[in-house]
């Protein structure tokens, strides 16, 4: 029962979304919802950076900031701690880049390891999970591979942005970058989570490692 507690906590931590919906304070009488009006889905005015280079985006990257309506993240964003994720570039262009990430839960050092399924559109990847509603595409929306990376991670019309640093250590310009690009989502400075930049973990052993692949 501990162990999926832990799955399901750092599950909504990396992926930045709510395992369950808003829950109401009491039962009313069901009202009849008006059907919404079709509106333009925010992630198709995003796309992918330009000339993606899989192989330079390769290696240990710093989270910084992850802008997110994840109730997780609303209620315990207080209590994150530091986060570093690996890429691994794959040897065919069809197979999956790897994906190592260690953080701490409880003062435990953990790593989660990952796939990312390359598809057809460069910088565009996908997480499946068991059911196909629940998978998570992912895009890298903007980077210079040298000092930062700007995620953005979508799964049922949710969005989360995530900005990562090759060091704890990001100029202003790209954290206003960042900000200004979450903002134009709806996602404003209320909702923008700062990670530490400090109690990185390095390792972890066999019982603290989560294979979601």
């Amino acid at each position: 029962m501990v162990r999926v507690y832990v799955y399901l906590s750092l599950v909504l931590l990396l992926l930045g979304f709510s395992v369950w919906g808003p829950v109401n304070g009491r039962r009313t009488r069901y009202k009849p919802k008006p059907k919404p009006k079709p509106d333009k889905n925010p992630v198709e005015e995003i796309a992918s950076v330009q000339n993606f280079d899989i192989n330079q985006i390769s290696g240990k990257w710093y989270l910084l900031s992850v802008a997110s309506r994840c109730k997780y993240l609303l209620e315990h964003g207080y209590k994150v701690e530091g986060t570093i994720m690996t890429l691994t570039a794959p040897a065919s262009p069809k197979d999956p880049i790897k994906v190592s990430t260690f953080t701490k839960l409880n003062f435990q050092c953990w790593e989660i390891k990952q796939h990312y399924e390359t598809t057809k559109s460069a910088g565009n990847f996908l997480l499946r999970a068991k059911m196909p509603v629940k998978n998570t595409e992912i895009l890298i929306v903007d980077t210079d591979y040298k000092s930062y990376a700007i995620l953005l991670y979508k799964r049922e019309k949710k969005l989360t942005f995530k900005l990562y640093g090759r060091s704890p250590v990001i100029a202003e310009d790209i954290v206003d970058k960042f900000e200004d690009m979450a903002n134009k989502q709806n996602l404003g400075l209320d909702v923008i989570f700062q990670f530490p930049t400090y109690g990185f973990c390095q390792s972890a052993d066999k019982e603290h490692t989560l294979v979601m692949t």
